[in-house]
């Protein structure tokens, strides 16, 4: 399955992101005390790191910048816990005037008395310099902790850290608080959320999910950014972790699959491949351009969380040339997992009854028409920055004429 298998004119909404400039990219920051897990999620989530390996990992002594190219291009900062940012000798307005959302991280197997003081500081100084950031509270390593102790845990952080910014005078400070932990799949639920809110086009997006879903009869909907598994949008009925669990599940179950059976180009080279950016190195990974999963039996027995199918049945490529990655898993209890792939970047997950996808022609028709809104939505986007471009461009050779001729 291929996610950059796409030519020049393709609607390629990572890349129309990533030629803006830097400066107007979103910024989001780590922070925390040593040993928090801060570089530890980083590695997971955006470099693809097994958790165990994070066991080796050494405490970061510098802030580590990393720009991540994918659907929505942006900056993480990783900064390292033992720094005093409220040092004069750093500038405060360089570190959180262009941060898009600051998350931080708290290690609940500890005593967090000191991460909460230090939250209140950050999030102080933070929100002087920019009003606009979004903070986000990270709990972190709650997977050795019981379902009690875990809920008192948030519990008592957020509600200490509630009163102590009510106490400065900052109670309209919004903060969000997750439970994380680099062995499932919370902390890239909690980073879909996080990235949410750096994507001016949610609503839109949310909004085209629920009409796609209402005149399909789907159940639910996900639009993921492949590469790191977070999900950008679904639509507005409620989140369920099984529901993300599977849907994600099934992201690694198709490029595992395609590795196999997927499609061989010339020269003996996969035809598609997804590149791992973080580490520098091409993951060659094969297109499946239509693939159904379902056991042997035809659905008699249920497929477990991790998204285990059975036999794969290749069907020959399209004549149309429409080689876009489509896969469906039918599961035992009488549910469909729909994969759609959208750009390089993207692909759209459905859950839906089997019933409902009897009317398959219907789906894939409003699947389409789902996909050329979404070109549509980012073109406006493209025209509007053009737009500001050639006026900024204007106002500058304006300028250049007045001071010219200004003092003639």
């Amino acid at each position: 399955m291929s996610y950059s298998d796409y030519g020049d004119n393709d609607p390629i909404y990572g890349d129309e992101l990533a030629d803006e400039d830097r400066e107007s990219r979103p910024r989001l920051m780590l922070m925390g005390l040593r040993r928090s897990g801060k570089s530890s999620i980083q590695r997971v989530v955006f470099h693809k790191m097994s958790p165990t390996e994070t066991l080796f990992l050494e405490s970061t002594s510098k802030i580590n910048k990393d720009n991540i190219h994918s659907f929505i291009d942006f900056q993480v900062w990783d900064f390292p816990g033992q720094m005093d940012f409220f040092d004069p000798t750093f500038d405060t307005t360089a570190i959180f005037g262009e941060v898009g959302a600051l998350v931080f991280v708290i290690d609940s197997q500890d005593d967090y008395m000191e991460a909460l003081a230090r939250l209140h500081s950050t999030v102080v100084a933070a929100y002087r310099v920019n009003p606009n950031i979004t903070f986000e509270v990270f709990i972190h390593k709650v997977d050795g902790l019981s379902e009690d102790y875990k809920i008192d845990t948030q519990r008592d952080i957020q509600q200490t850290t509630t009163d102590e910014l009510a106490d400065a005078g900052l109670e309209n400070v919004q903060l969000a608080f997750y439970l994380t932990s680099i062995y499932d799949h919370s902390i890239f639920e909690a980073f879909s959320k996080v990235i949410q809110k750096l994507i001016p086009q949610l609503p839109t997006l949310e909004n085209l999910l629920n009409i796609l879903c209402a005149n399909s009869s789907i159940e639910k909907a996900f639009l993921f950014d492949v590469i790191s598994k977070i999900y950008i949008a679904t639509d507005s009925s409620p989140v369920d972790s099984q529901s993300y669990e599977i849907c994600s599940d099934m992201i690694d179950v198709i490029i595992d699959i395609s590795s196999i059976y997927g499609r061989v180009a010339i020269g003996g080279k996969t035809q598609g491949y997804i590149e791992d950016q973080q580490e520098g190195r091409d993951d060659w990974v094969q297109r499946n351009d239509h693939g159904d999963y379902e056991d042997s039996n035809g659905g008699g027995r249920a497929v477990s969380s991790s998204s285990r199918a059975g036999s794969l049945s290749n069907q020959p490529t399209q004549a149309s040339g429409n080689h876009e990655a489509f896969s469906v898993i039918k599961m035992g209890n009488g549910t469909v997992l729909y994969l759609r792939e959208v750009n390089k970047y993207l692909a759209l997950i459905c859950l839906l009854r089997a019933e409902t996808f009897e009317k398959q022609g219907l789906i894939d028709y409003n699947v389409q028409c789902f996909k050329e809104a979404m070109d549509q939505v980012f073109e406006l986007r493209r025209a509007e920055r053009t737009r500001r471009e050639m006026e900024a461009n204007q106002l500058m050779e304006q300028q250049r004429h007045n001071g010219m001729y200004g003092h003639g």
